[in-house]
């Protein structure tokens, strides 16, 4: 691994340790406030409809004036938001809290455009692999934190997620180096960028299976916390511990398994997999009562993020000209934040009208027609353009 994606990996990686410390934890602190399931569903889009908001732009400027600065911000605007909820005295603070985080929010479309601009075409799904790592890894460190540190308080793991996030921050600061030719970035603007795109017939069918795979995806992160309680009996511990696992499985996967995997079948192919492992693992959490089970169909769940994860993001990478990769990464980034803001109002309403299953089948069944579109996409015709070919596909 080459030193800015080392450092850049390590900065993620600090982030998301406090991004998964809130995740399990949110919705036992927003019950503390009287939040029934379809208001935490609310609190959970509120991040991601500012989000929305805000990603395109930031992808814009890490265009026009480097990735640096626009991922230094946003791991800025996450501490203090992480401040602000752990100061939170009303329902009303924690979504102004959510709300700043998300408005800040572009760690991760600017790392993957960052990836973008120090790899190859033939290496870029191993390197998103790795972002995807520090995902995973994230998600066994942040949850084990916050189930050890929720026996103290509901505070105190939100005060932890705050200092690592203010140290992905001084990481960032003093060793993450810049990589964008600034003059060769693409104007216009931010706002138009997913109705350009859309003209594209290769973005259409990949923009179709993003905006899927992240609304499924934030159903069952976002109810996740209420399902193991409500079913299994789960505490803010168990939550944060049960993740931790979860999030050890990705790791392996995104980090020793994609790469070889891509090789073998090509980006398409492993996305149609890692889609369809993903709808048997939530597919079958919807039907099973027994926690043996439950824990036994988290390993295709957790195979199939992993695969999902990475191979998505280097197929619209490959879709895009070099000097456009912020810019589409924003525009993807803000579809993104679209289904994962409708993904936890849906899910949780779901959950509290339907029973806790409801919302898991039908995130299966959308994960196989997702499947069934990523057939129909292909790659762009290259013609010495800055449009690429996917490498590894027939």
């Amino acid at each position: 691994m080459s030193r800015p994606l080392l450092v850049l990996f390590l900065t993620i990686l600090v982030n998301l340790i406090g991004f998964g410390i809130i995740v399990p934890l949110l919705p036992f602190y927003a019950t503390r406030y009287g939040a029934s399931p379809f208001v935490i569903g609310l609190l959970f889009a509120s991040f991601s409809v500012s989000q929305l908001i805000a990603a395109p732009l930031l992808g814009e400027w890490s265009d026009r004036w480097g990735r640096r600065p626009v991922l230094i911000l946003s791991l800025i605007g996450t501490a203090v938001s992480f401040v602000m909820l752990a100061l939170a005295g009303s329902l009303t603070m924690l979504f102004a809290a959510r709300i700043v985080d998300g408005l800040s929010g572009g760690n991760i479309t600017t790392a993957r455009a960052y990836i973008a601009d120090v790899t190859t075409e033939e290496n870029r799904a191993k390197a998103y692999g790795f972002l995807g790592a520090a995902f995973g890894l994230g998600f066994i460190l942040g949850p084990a934190l916050g189930g050890f540190f929720s026996h103290i308080s509901y505070t105190a793991p939100i005060w932890v997620a705050a200092i690592v996030t203010v140290a992905a921050t001084l990481l960032a600061w003093f060793w993450l180096p810049e990589t964008v030719h600034r003059a060769n970035a693409v104007s216009g603007s931010p706002w138009t960028a997913l109705r350009d795109l859309g003209r594209r017939p290769h973005f259409r069918v990949l923009l179709g299976v993003d905006f899927i795979y992240w609304m499924s995806f934030a159903v069952y992160q976002t109810t996740f916390a209420l399902f193991g309680a409500n079913r299994f009996g789960f505490d803010a511990a168990k939550t944060g511990y049960f993740l931790s696992a979860f999030g050890f499985l990705g790791v392996i996967v995104q980090g020793a398994l994609v790469g070889p995997i891509v090789k073998r079948l090509g980006e398409r192919r492993t996305l149609t997999m890692g889609l369809l492992l993903t709808a048997i693992g939530w597919g079958g959490s919807a039907f099973t009562y027994s926690l043996p089970l439950f824990t036994l169909l988290l390993v295709p769940g957790a195979m199939g993020i992993g695969l999902c994860n990475a191979t998505l993001s280097a197929l619209i990478s490959h879709s895009a000209g070099r000097g456009e990769q912020g810019r589409v990464q924003g525009a993807a980034g803000a579809l993104e934040s679209v289904g994962r803001a409708a993904g936890p109002v849906w899910g949780n309403t779901a959950l509290q009208h339907f029973g806790e299953g409801s919302a898991y089948a039908a995130a299966a069944v959308l994960l196989i027609g997702a499947s069934a579109l990523v057939g129909r996409y292909r790659p762009p015709d290259r013609d010495g353009s800055s449009v690429v070919r996917v490498s590894g596909q027939p």
